[in-house]
């Protein structure tokens, strides 16, 4: 049996580059279509140009960025129709993932949610955008962490990261100053057992604020 080797130093410095850069494209703190540079992802992160091309080559296969035939890197930029097919995958994957989750949705889980909600609605009204769409995002996976269906939550994730940063811009451009209203009934039917509520409210919340993003 062959010992595992020493730590490869650009190999970690390739995780930290991956995971901080998908964290920043998932939150939408980078704008739609920003162009990045391997030389300045390098410079920003601290690492060299190895690390860098692989952690892009990673996030251009999740959908977290886009890399043409020239070679320009840069975030989703995405069309109404690529919106709204991506909104479609939302309706169909998420209120399956809350259904699964439902049998396992105890009390400490609820107020967990609860509690998120609580920071997603400081977050609308400070009118701060990223914080707005971290908090979103948070409370979706903790509810379908519950479901105990990772390949399913995979695909989700990569829906999320090609929303990212239009959801932030549209976001920001609407000034929204209250939580997802859907997020309240989510809880609802959480704690009523409610499967066709929650199957409703889930599907609601998700097409109701991707129509902003297509508008």
């Amino acid at each position: 049996m062959i010992a595992p080797r020493p730590t490869d130093p650009n190999a970690s410095a390739h995780e930290r580059l991956y995971r901080a850069l998908r964290q920043q494209v998932l939150h939408g703190e980078l704008a739609p279509g920003q162009a990045l540079t391997l030389r300045g992802l390098g410079k920003t992160f601290g690492v060299s140009m190895t690390p860098a091309r692989e952690a892009v080559r990673r996030l251009v296969a999740e959908g977290a960025l886009t890399l043409t035939s020239s070679g320009r890197i840069s975030t989703p930029e995405l069309s109404p129709e690529r919106i709204e097919e991506l909104a479609a995958i939302r309706a169909m994957l998420e209120p399956e993932l809350a259904s699964r989750a439902l049998p396992r949705a105890h009390f400490a889980l609820i107020e967990r949610l609860a509690a998120i909600n609580s920071l997603n609605a400081e977050a609308a009204v400070k009118q701060d955008a990223v914080a707005y769409v971290r908090t979103n995002l948070e409370f979706h996976r903790t509810l379908y962490l519950r479901a105990q269906s990772p390949a399913m939550l995979a695909l989700c994730e990569t829906v999320w990261l090609q929303l990212g940063p239009t959801m932030r811009a549209v976001y920001a451009r609407l000034k929204r100053r209250e939580p997802p209203q859907h997020h309240r009934m989510i809880l609802a039917a959480l704690k009523a057992g409610d499967e066709p509520g929650l199957r409703l409210a889930v599907r609601t919340d998700v097409t109701q604020g991707l129509r902003h993003l297509s508008g």
